[in-house]
């Protein structure tokens, strides 16, 4: 098996990141995906409606900006590229040459992805994981999945995308700690001031305590 690097293989697919002790949020009765910005009107697009569009499966690997991967992982749902060609595209703004999109969550998580990166081929909205319904833990009801960027780019639980003609400033944009823009795992973009190698002692300490952390908020440890 060949991983980024500084990538190391584990077992399973643990719950992972820094606001994890919470519980995952409540899916929605009717859950819908807003999409907002740079359009000729915003629309709360209702998820039922992904079925109408044509689903694929993807093989592969989750990489954390920490130095784990969660391996031969089997996502199912909707190509990114499809979901923008079709239900983007005709509510864009004329003249506005989109660059980025905001991905956010129902637990108020944001990544900004550059459209170039977010329209790779194994981008997906995913709603399944190997074979089951995503559930609290994974991002329940729909989130992105981009296997090419690390894990902090993929925002679970996604209820809003936010097209905008030029990059957003980052939340944690003066974080010692902050993520790289374009987060891709073969070329190590860890963060956004320091070379990956640099940075990797630093992350993989921290893999424990937010490990633990975030297991406290676990989907499978409620009651």
């Amino acid at each position: 098996m060949t991983l980024p690097p500084g990538q190391r293989a584990v077992e399973g697919f643990p719950r992972f990141g820094t606001h994890l002790h919470h519980p995952p949020p409540p899916v929605p009765d009717d859950p819908v995906i807003e999409i907002a910005g740079a359009v000729t009107e915003p629309l709360a697009l209702p998820l039922t409606d992904l079925a109408a569009l044509p689903r694929c499966e993807i093989k592969a690997d989750f990489h954390c900006v920490a130095g784990w991967s969660a391996t031969d992982l089997r996502w199912e749902g909707v190509a990114f590229e499809t979901f923008y060609r079709v239900r983007i595209e005709p509510l864009l703004a004329p003249g506005a040459p989109i660059s980025h999109l905001i991905f956010e969550g129902l637990d108020g998580f944001r990544s900004i992805v550059a459209l170039e990166d977010a329209s790779a081929a194994d981008v997906l909205l995913a709603d399944h994981l190997d074979g089951r319904p995503l559930d609290g833990d994974h991002g329940a009801p729909v989130r992105l999945v981009s296997p090419s960027q690390y894990g902090f780019m993929n925002t679970k639980h996604l209820c809003r995308i936010e097209l905008h003609t030029s990059e957003p400033p980052a939340d944690d944009r003066w974080s010692p700690i902050a993520g790289h823009a374009r987060a891709r795992v073969w070329q190590e973009e860890r963060n956004r001031y320091l070379p990956g190698p640099v940075v990797r002692p630093v992350y993989r300490m921290l893999i424990g305590p937010i490990r633990a952390l975030s297991a406290r908020g676990s989907q499978a440890r409620r009651r």
